[in-house]
């Protein structure tokens, strides 16, 4: 009976095979590998400057994946991918308290190292709303 049960199971996985790999979502697709492992590359180089992540959070913008609409993406270009975001202590965003920091700089165009730090102070620019 419990082989008649196997035989039954291994026939209906052949007869509809399951798609091992679902498709991307438009948006992820459409995003080169290079600026994702840019935006983690430069997401995790602020929180290191910032003093980790038990004392900083960077802004949200910054686990955004979709590059064309990502309003912490400054420019992109052969030179690098450059970013500015806001952050603060852990929470402060969603708390909807004011960021205390804000940090700009620049990651190499592959994604795999930090060109400089152009700023990492106090806010300069107004929070995006």
């Amino acid at each position: 009976m419990r082989l008649h049960a196997l035989a039954l199971a291994a026939g209906l996985a052949a007869a509809a095979p399951l798609p091992l790999l679902a498709p991307l979502p438009s948006a992820l697709a459409q995003v080169p590998f290079n600026e994702i492992r840019a935006l983690n590359f430069a997401r995790n180089a602020g929180v290191k400057l910032n003093g980790g992540l038990t004392v900083y959070q960077p802004e949200r913008c910054m686990f955004s994946t979709s590059a064309a609409s990502n309003p912490c993406l400054i420019r992109s270009d052969a030179q690098g991918i450059t970013y500015r975001f806001l952050g603060g202590p852990p929470g402060w965003q969603s708390q909807g308290l004011a960021a205390t920091l804000e940090t700009e700089l620049v990651v190499s165009a592959d994604g795999m190292s930090l060109v400089r730090v152009i700023y990492n102070g106090p806010p300069r620019t107004q929070p995006r709303r």
